[in-house]
């Protein structure tokens, strides 16, 4: 089981990891480290890395895993009851680990310098583009003192997209300055474009009033070492993000 920690200014009882391939018991196309039990792995390999995770992160309770839809619902996640429908989860209590999984789609990580809420975020372009960070941000008490990381996704130079995510996104602006910073976000590529979705969660957060953004220098596709990747491989595992509010 392996992770890095993120490098970000977190309040000391803000933790968090993000897993990487190895130190894990899957084989194959999952192989290690894979958190994911809907990819086709086997269930007691999956388990058996959850496991471990769990240990090697010292966590009290089992982290909130979510049944990500690529939608844009937000749960609190001391009351989540098996695994929800969902692609975010809150928490403003210790001790209740929220994490999402993901291959290429982008994790992102909040909390507040008081270190008092945090949520963890699936943000693929669907999500992203339908403001499931804004939707993630309502549920803090103030945005003004929030940090965000931003995990591993695919980079800008190997997310190849067409017009429609384009217009998904321009469809969705909050002011000028936001789709400024959209357009911006989308190189031409011949007939699509090639997309950074790092600078779209970033054009996102700052139209919110969120501006301690850090992170955002991965590229999943071209990291098979360390990364899964479903554009890369089509059949492959999960990392996982997580972040939890320590004293519990």
């Amino acid at each position: 089981m392996s992770f890095f920690v993120p490098d970000w200014p977190a309040p000391d009882n803000v933790r968090s990891a993000i897993t990487v391939r190895a130190g894990g018991l899957s084989e194959g196309p999952f192989n290690q480290n894979n958190l994911a039990f809907h990819v086709g792995d086997m269930v007691a390999d999956v388990q058996a890395n959850r496991d471990a995770l769990k240990a090697m992160l010292n966590l009290s309770r089992s982290p909130v895993w979510l049944n990500q839809v690529h939608g844009t619902e937000v749960i609190y996640a001391p009351d989540a009851k098996d695994i929800p429908d969902a692609d975010g989860s809150f928490s403003d209590q210790a001790g209740v680990p929220c994490v999402v999984m993901t291959a290429d789609c982008l994790p992102v990580l909040l909390c507040d310098q008081n270190g008092t809420q945090i949520a963890a975020v699936h943000a693929g372009w669907r999500g992203l583009a339908n403001g499931i960070l804004r939707k993630t941000l309502s549920q803090f008490s103030s945005v003004k003192n929030i940090l965000a990381y931003l995990g591993p996704a695919v980079g800008p130079q190997a997310f190849e997209v067409g017009v429609d995510v384009r217009e998904a996104f321009l469809g969705n602006v909050q002011n000028s300055v936001h789709r400024g910073a959209i357009k911006k976000a989308f190189i031409d590529s011949n007939t699509k474009y090639l997309a950074d979705i790092y600078a779209l969660a970033r054009a996102e957060l700052h139209s919110c009033g969120v501006s301690a953004v850090h992170g955002g220098e991965f590229c999943t596709v071209n990291d098979p070492e360390r990364f899964f990747s479903y554009r890369r491989d089509q059949v492959t595992g999960r990392n996982a993000s997580l972040i939890w509010l320590d004293g519990a």
